[in-house]
């Protein structure tokens, strides 16, 4: 039967890294964040954002995305309402790709906010990857045009690494490229006989 691994870590820690060594070795990936940003294209979704957080928010069928980034990372509420209409249709558009996928021993579901939105309840094992926050904070400054204090509020809607890694089967230290790799191979070898 095959097994749904979740792949998790805070914002910059290298989740997306990880997820294409696991790629390389012939695993399938499934990229939560990517799937919701195109699912969110979706008239059902638009619809449900406009009623939700205005009508400004979608022209021309277009969502400003900065804008709804400014009200939800801001207000814990507001990301919840976002999450409510949004991870349900994640989740119907996740299990048709995982029908297709029974070929294979495990998948991988990459997802920023696993434990957030109960997604590792789906999950057979989880991944977490961990990397120290000032190195996490250069990597999406240099990544994205956004500032310190934007990447710190965003952290903050985030568990902790702490209690990520307490939770998970595996953890995967990504500062050093190369043991992280290794890790990953590791495990690969170990899901590939589970």
């Amino acid at each position: 039967m095959t097994k749904i691994v979740g792949l998790t870590g805070g914002i910059g820690s290298g989740k997306t890294t990880i997820a294409n060594y696991f790629k390389s070795f012939g695993v399938p990936i499934y990229i939560a964040d990517d799937e919701a940003k195109k699912l969110m294209h979706s008239s059902k979704i638009l619809n449900k954002i406009k009623n939700q957080f205005g009508e400004e928010l979608v022209t021309d069928k277009q969502l400003n995305r900065e804008k709804l980034a400014q009200i939800v990372f801001s207000n814990p509420e507001k990301l919840s309402q976002l999450n409510q209409i949004v991870h349900p249709e994640v989740k119907k558009h996740f299990l048709k790709w995982f029908e297709k996928q029974k070929k294979h021993s495990y998948i991988i579901k990459e997802a920023a906010i696993l434990f957030e939105s109960k997604t590792n309840e789906d999950c057979d094992y989880i991944i977490t990857v961990v990397a120290p926050i000032e190195t996490r904070i250069q990597r999406i400054l240099k990544r994205d045009s956004t500032t310190r204090e934007a990447i710190l509020e965003r952290m903050k809607n985030q568990w902790s690494d702490a209690d990520k890694v307490a939770k998970s089967d595996f953890v995967i230290h990504n500062e050093d490229v190369n043991e992280a790799l290794k890790k990953t191979y590791d495990i690969h070898n170990l899901l590939n006989n589970l």
